[in-house]
């Protein structure tokens, strides 16, 4: 395996970590759970978002990801 690999990889699972995050807060919202708060999920969509932000742009400044060109 190598690096690129891995990173899309942890890039689709951190993804998937996001989208699960934000059914369980709708699901919190619709349900009218109280006993686990809906900013909790939606905190970590937030937390995780960011980290995949983050992830990019040192990727895109590592030079393990590069841009398109664009068209002449």
């Amino acid at each position: 395996m190598n690096a690129l690999f891995i990173f899309k990889l942890v890039l689709v699972l951190l993804l998937l970590f996001i989208i699960f995050n934000l059914a369980r807060a709708l699901f919190i919202m619709v349900k009218g759970d109280t006993q686990v708060p809906m900013s909790r999920y939606l905190g970590r969509r937030i937390i995780f978002s960011v980290l995949v932000i983050l992830l990019l742009l040192v990727a895109l400044s590592t030079g393990l990801i590069s841009t398109h060109p664009t068209p002449r």
